[in-house]
């Protein structure tokens, strides 16, 4: 069975120039960076041009690209490493929304005595700006809010969050992980101080990420242990997951109109044939300020689960708007965050395409998918929206 894949949100296939640029430094060229000898001096240059690369596609310089073993410990260390050198400040602003690995990590820093306040947005997951700035203040040691959403794909204004930071003299960092190789991005441009992404949301490698921080900005390193990049993250460098983040990032320059010229219309094409052709549909989140590649959409009086197995079983890969979490699912924090009506946020389906996905993988999904929705609906007990 062929399968037809639209979760690209949660990683995406990596690229076949990625996997053969990686090849070599899983081979032969096997040196460690840090040693001086021929071998090393290779995986050290490889190292460099991959950061070149990177840097290229967000809009900065090489020297402000520090290399990760992921986006979760890139936002660790964002937040960790700048909240380290704001004392006396302990206050963070952040979304109700934002991706678990910011989430869990303020909830543990609030059991550590920091303050957490989470900036709430509306019904369509637009950020309440006013709220925004009533609370960065003097008081606030940073803000952290993702650029685009990876349930609804909603996009924040990160330009006016900057400006607001800007204003208040308080460091932005920025979870950019969904909106690498979707849409254009320029951290200088819009005046972000810190940006966190991974390598396998534009068809690198899992287990490399990246974070920029601007020249100037204090923060104090997570990994302790050795002088790698720059003493700024110790150990030793994974050279081919790094060299093929920096192909993935040559191939993503030229992805955001990509994105919009052939990845827009066929989201928009499986997302109107749903909502035309089966009853009871909803997009969750607007419309007009969300990824290219992303929908939402909740089955009102489904379960999640139950409708995403179902088209497991005919080879179709989507996830959820929940989560299962001690044997009950719940909608997850994204949908609650929103207000979204339970009856429909509990059917919450994500559909996420890649410049990989093909017209006739739509048309596939669009067969499958309505006789799922009508055999659930036709052995559930039905309720009302």
């Amino acid at each position: 069975m062929d399968l037809i894949y639209l979760d690209n949100n949660a990683t995406t296939k990596p690229a076949p120039e990625v996997v053969q640029a990686m090849v070599p430094y899983l081979s032969e060229m096997y040196g460690n960076p840090s040693s001086v000898h021929r071998m090393g001096q290779r995986a050290r240059q490889a190292i460099d041009e991959a950061r070149a690369q990177v840097a290229g596609l967000v809009g900065c310089a090489d020297s402000e690209i520090l290399f990760t073993g992921g986006g979760t410990e890139a936002i660790n260390t964002a937040i960790r490493g700048l909240l380290a050198v704001r004392s006396p400040r302990k206050r963070i602003v952040t979304t109700t929304v934002e991706h678990s690995a910011t989430r869990e990590l303020c909830q543990q820093l609030a059991r550590e005595t920091i303050e957490i306040v989470e900036i709430p947005v509306d019904v369509t997951g637009a950020l309440d700006l006013d709220r925004l700035r009533a609370e960065v203040n003097d008081a606030t040691a940073l803000v952290t809010i993702m650029w685009a959403n990876n349930e609804t794909g909603v996009l924040f204004p990160v330009d006016e969050v900057a400006q607001i930071c800007k204003a208040a003299r308080a460091p932005f960092h920025c979870d950019a992980t969904q909106a690498i190789g979707k849409i254009p991005v320029d951290f200088k441009a819009v005046g972000i101080d810190a940006a966190s992404f991974a390598a396998h949301k534009f068809h690198g490698p899992k287990g490399t990420g990246a974070l920029f921080t601007r020249k100037g900005l204090r923060f104090r390193p997570l990994l302790i242990g050795g002088p790698q990049e720059r003493n700024r993250r110790g150990g030793t460098e994974n050279v081919a997951g790094i060299v093929g983040m920096g192909v993935a990032a040559e191939l993503a320059r030229s992805s955001p109109p990509q994105m919009t010229s052939q990845v827009e219309p066929l989201r928009d094409r499986l997302e109107r044939t749903i909502l035309e052709s089966i009853r009871d549909a909803h997009v969750n989140g607007r419309v007009d300020a969300r990824l290219p590649n992303t929908t939402n959409i909740g089955f009102a009086r489904l379960e999640a689960e139950a409708i995403l197995l179902l088209l497991s079983e005919q080879g179709v890969c989507a996830s959820a708007g929940a989560a299962c979490s001690s044997g009950s699912l719940e909608p997850s924090h994204v949908l609650r965050a929103m207000n979204i009506d339970p009856l429909v946020a509990h059917g919450a389906v994500r559909f996420s395409l890649s410049r990989y996905t093909t017209d006739a993988e739509i048309d596939r999904a669009l067969q499958i998918l309505p006789p799922v929705i009508d055999r659930l609906r036709a052995v559930l007990p039905v309720g009302t929206v």
